[in-house]
């Protein structure tokens, strides 16, 4: 998309990678889920009903050690160009805490930070709520005019997000015809699921949305339209004629509330009876396994099939592909003075997304926060020099 606003290029002194964070024992599940539900008065009783799949995997989430993992692909790539600029990490609902990394990096001398989360989408959860968690953190820590952090934009339709996810559902989609060859049926219905993590239907609505720019997408939601097109782009690549339907996986609110289906478990279902012999799962909308790509994928929607007779395959994630770590790089180098990186190459028409979010971008309906990157708010937005950037 052409005319997306842009920031200028700024100097940096260190990136910060943020993320959720995951427990790393079985002492550390409950007081992780304590802090992933904070303010919603749920007991413990209720977490412990629903700490199973951290439970049985030994109460370690894999997000962690992923975490470090794209840490030093980040480094190693960082390094190859001659870039200069530290990896700090941080979590916001695990140790190490975003508050505490933000305050260390301040006394170690850092003042302007650039901030590349592990969420690719827009939605209140993956995109406003980490520019709160910093606005909040910069005021806590008593840092904000002190210590500024920028964020790079959404990168869902990256090319370094998405090549990896094209090579990776050809290589899947050529197994499950392989398999259905081997067992008799060559060119038996195969279908294409791409898995995302459901929100409720109110935040789907709300993201990417602004008051001053309003934007139409497709089934009302940038959420929902960013994964349609990245889930085509893919295609287009695979093979243009497969058949592909974009599901939803984790569902974790009341019943009562509406969120984003169909869930995959239902989309397989409805594929066996209408004649599907065999599903690839592309796990679009997470960028490394975590919990929810290992149990709700690998292990739910895996034994679904097997109940079913699907033949089943799961594309990987990005995770440390070299592509995705270069493609971060990228990100990174677009909002810096020193290698700067002019092009903001997008794989569907939504992109580039915004370096600096639209006012009342996927709100927060349960009050508004401190939040940074948006227009208009002066939360970690002072330079070290003093100056107040747009």
């Amino acid at each position: 998309m052409s005319g997306a606003p842009v920031s200028a290029p700024a100097e940096y002194d260190g990136i910060l990678l943020a993320s959720f964070g995951g427990p790393e024992g079985q002492e550390d599940v409950i007081p992780f889920l304590r802090n992933v539900t904070r303010g919603r008065g749920i007991p413990d009783e209720r977490l412990e009903e629903v700490s199973h799949h951290y439970r049985a995997n030994g109460g370690i989430s894999p997000i962690n050690a992923q975490n470090r993992a794209l840490k030093a692909a980040l480094e190693a790539e960082l390094a190859a160009r001659g870039i200069a600029l530290p990896v700090l990490w941080g979590n916001r609902n695990w140790d190490p805490y975003i508050p505490a990394v933000l305050k260390g990096a301040y006394d170690a001398g850092h003042r302007r930070l650039l901030m590349v989360t592990t969420s690719a989408y827009s939605s209140y959860s993956s995109c406003r709520q980490y520019r709160e968690d910093i606005g909040m953190a910069l005021t806590e820590t008593g840092l904000d005019g002190l210590l500024a952090v920028d964020k790079v934009r959404q990168y869902f339709d990256h090319p370094g997000f998405v090549e990896p996810f094209i090579e990776g559902t050809a290589v899947s989609l050529a197994r499950v015809r392989a398999e259905l060859a081997a067992a008799g049926t060559p060119g038996a219905p195969v279908h294409v699921l791409f898995a995302t993590h459901s929100i409720p239907t109110r935040d789907a609505e709300a993201s990417g949305r602004s008051v001053e720019q309003p934007r139409e997408f497709a089934e009302n939601s940038a959420y929902v339209a960013q994964h349609l097109a990245v889930a085509d782009a893919v295609m287009a690549e695979v093979d243009p004629g497969q058949e592909w339907s974009l599901v939803y996986q984790s569902r974790s609110g009341a019943p009562h509330v509406p969120w984003l289906e169909p869930d995959i478990n239902d989309a397989l279902r409805e594929l066996a009876a209408a004649g599907t012999k065999g599903v690839v799962v592309v796990p679009l909308g997470f960028v490394s396994d975590h919990m929810e790509v290992l149990w709700d994928l690998d292990t739910e929607a895996r034994e679904t099939s097997a109940e079913l007779e699907l033949a089943f395959d799961r594309a990987p994630t990005p995770s440390t592909h070299a592509k995705f770590a270069a493609g971060l790089v990228d990100l990174v180098c677009e909002r810096t003075v020193a290698h700067n990186v002019a092009e903001r190459p997008a794989m569907t028409t939504l992109g580039p997304w915004y370096d600096v979010c639209r006012p009342g971008c996927c709100a927060n309906f349960r009050g508004d926060k401190p939040a940074i990157a948006e227009v208009g708010s002066t939360v970690g937005l002072v330079s070290a020099a003093g100056g107040a950037r747009p």
